[in-house]
């Protein structure tokens, strides 16, 4: 499918219709007596609005400020239980984490919901059933070790797994320890090679840095891997074309994604040498929306084609976060045939071109 096409009209209508009816679910949800949250449910006692009977569609949620994240740091984890949920142990997901406490989230089926969906969508040809992962990535208290897991053995596979901290990599080069990190970095992608030299893999997760890394240390295609579902929040066409074409040989197929624990997963539209390897990315609407917006004007959107800063709304059942101002800037796309909604181009941090970002393993 060629990757400018975009969607019909109408499935951009329907889309919009089910955003909203999606959104008057949630609030009804997160906001009702018998089954909201204590978090909401004590904010909605001084919000100045009545959430249940003034948001019934998308547009409404302008309604709420932003969500501060400070919320996931400091409030205990049991703020954000819904009443059903009550008693039910949860998961505690973090966040990157490298500039303080983490954020947290709880979680029952979100995760493994969102890569359902995501692992019902690849390629057998590239992903095929009954082929073996490996993790090239970070695991710890992130829920990509769970979900990278779900994915492979949804599609009928086993995973392997590395160790890698890369809060601990960051730091270490913000401290000025280059070569510390470097040797770190190398050890990952030894067990790696490791791995996939005595191992039938077929199928990689892994971060833009380490699979250039690891294409150094053996031709990845002919190792036997056929598919590598690639994370990382800043990859330029540049970045992508470097792994396509000289990493993976053109043999293997790369599926870019922009995802976080806040938000679940967007998945990249095809990526093409005709297209000059632009990313866009397409939120799980409607469990996550993503709007670009005006930094300046928050409440507006950008047009098409405009940079703007990244606002994400979170509406399952077992979280609801309106407005969050990511770190991230893009360019706001339009519409795709796959995704019939709005979607974020060139994603990459905020402020990129005035300030230093350290990207660590990513």
């Amino acid at each position: 499918m060629n990757p400018t096409t975009r969607t019909n009209p109408t499935d951009t209508q329907a889309a919009a219709e089910a955003l909203d009816a999606h959104v008057r679910d949630t609030i009804a949800w997160h906001f009702g007596p018998d089954t909201g949250c204590p978090f909401w449910l004590d904010w909605a006692k001084t919000a100045g609005f009545d959430p249940l009977n003034e948001v019934r569609a998308f547009g409404d949620l302008m309604k709420f400020p932003h969500f501060d994240d400070e919320h996931l740091r400091r409030l205990p984890n049991e703020a954000w239980v819904p009443k059903p949920y009550a008693g039910k142990p949860f998961k505690v997901f973090e966040t990157g984490g490298t500039t303080g406490m983490p954020k947290q989230r709880v979680s029952w089926e979100d995760h493994l919901t969102d890569y359902s969906v995501f692992a019902d969508r690849l390629d057998d040809d590239y992903f095929p059933q009954g082929g073996n992962w490996l993790m090239l990535g970070p695991t710890g208290p992130r829920r990509l070790r769970l979900t990278i897991e779900h994915v492979a053995n949804r599609r009928g596979g086993v995973c392997y797994f590395l160790d890698l901290d890369p809060r601990f990599v960051k730091r270490e080069l913000a401290e000025g320890h280059a070569d510390t990190a470097r040797r770190y970095m190398q050890h990952v992608i030894d067990q790696a090679a490791e791995l996939i030299r005595h191992r039938d893999i077929r199928c990689l997760f892994c971060t833009p840095r380490l699979l250039e890394g690891l294409g150094e240390r053996l031709d990845v295609a002919a190792a036997g891997v056929t598919g590598v579902f690639i994370g990382g929040t800043h990859m330029t066409p540049q970045v992508i074309r470097f792994l396509v074409e000289e990493v993976l040989e053109n043999k293997a197929q790369l599926v870019p994604t922009y995802g976080n624990t806040l938000m679940g997963l967007a998945v990249a539209r095809p990526v093409t040498a005709d297209d000059g390897y632009t990313l866009t990315y397409y939120a799980p609407q409607p469990r996550a929306v993503l709007r670009v917006v005006d930094p300046g004007d928050t409440t507006r959107t950008v047009a098409h084609g405009q940079w703007g800063r990244i606002e994400l709304t979170t509406l399952t059942k077992e979280f609801f976060m309106p407005r969050f101002l990511e770190r991230d800037e893009a360019i706001r796309r339009q519409p795709h045939a796959l995704y019939p909604w709005d979607g974020v181009g060139d994603v990459r941090p905020f402020g990129f071109e005035t300030k230093k970002t350290i990207e660590g393993v990513y």
